[in-house]
């Protein structure tokens, strides 16, 4: 790595991307995409560049491009490790992410869990295509399912969930949140009451530091014991080590 790679590494905000981020930040916490283009850039950088049907490669070659090209707001290769880590402790069959973007942390789910289906929600139809195309080359498409919408969307995305992925009590392994943090624990307390957990789920939650889940934090910590217990893993946001995150996995213990 050159000087200037790890310059920009540890102090992202000396990256122009990452102030043309700041500079859309509007577009971002409304659309879940900077405004520039990147994620489209990004979707093309993949398909040129990476090994197709290569998922590794993929997952490699997205981390590149976040480094070296545009900074990404996806799980990084960081917390991406912590997010394998879990999975692997899963060991699931049934994955539910909330929060596609350009579908790396959803690559990396399937990596570490060969044997299971991800079905991952995301808002941003553009988002959903754009990881589409991402899945499509890395050779993954029939095992992973994106449905366009949110759990808070009035019904259509559970109906949907319920009734054409024949989501049931019990039915579901393992469930990453990085979507709107404010949605955390609402989307969270609508999969406890459609009791699509089975005891020993985990449930992984990014940014809980940075922005921050705060409600959502407090009330896995008033749960610890009772409905889950969790754990707390301390890290840096995506792509720098300058701003510190929280990473926290929480075992569901059953009703």
């Amino acid at each position: 790595m050159t000087l200037r790679d790890e310059v920009g590494k540890r102090l992202p905000f000396l990256r122009w991307s990452v102030v043309r981020m700041v500079l859309g930040n509007r577009t971002l916490t409304t659309k879940w995409q900077v405004g520039d283009g990147r994620e489209a850039a990004l979707a093309r950088y993949v398909v040129g560049n990476a090994r197709k049907g290569d998922l590794s490669d993929a997952i490699a070659t997205i981390d590149r491009f976040a480094y070296e090209k545009s900074f990404l707001i996806n799980v990084g290769d960081e917390k991406g490790a912590l997010l394998d880590a879990a999975v692997g402790r899963a060991k699931p069959k049934r994955c539910l992410e909330l929060g596609t973007y350009c579908g790396y942390s959803a690559l990396r789910t399937l990596r570490a869990a060969p044997d299971a289906h991800l079905f991952t929600v995301e808002f941003n139809a553009d988002n959903a295509a754009i990881a589409q195309s991402v899945f499509d080359h890395a050779g993954v498409t029939d095992r992973v399912t994106i449905l366009n919408g949110t759990l808070g969307d009035g019904g259509k995305t559970v109906d949907a969930l319920r009734e054409q992925h024949h989501f049931a009590a019990n039915s579901l392994d393992f469930v990453f949140l990085d979507h709107t943090k404010d949605a955390y624990l609402p989307d969270l307390m609508l999969i406890l009451r459609e009791g699509w957990l089975r005891a020993g789920a985990i449930v992984v939650a990014d940014n809980i530091l940075t922005p921050g889940a705060p409600d959502y934090r407090a009330w896995m910590k008033a749960q610890e014991g009772v409905r889950f217990r969790s754990q707390e893993h301390k890290t840096h946001a995506e792509y720098q080590t300058l701003l510190k995150d929280v990473v926290l996995e929480s075992v569901y213990l059953g009703a």
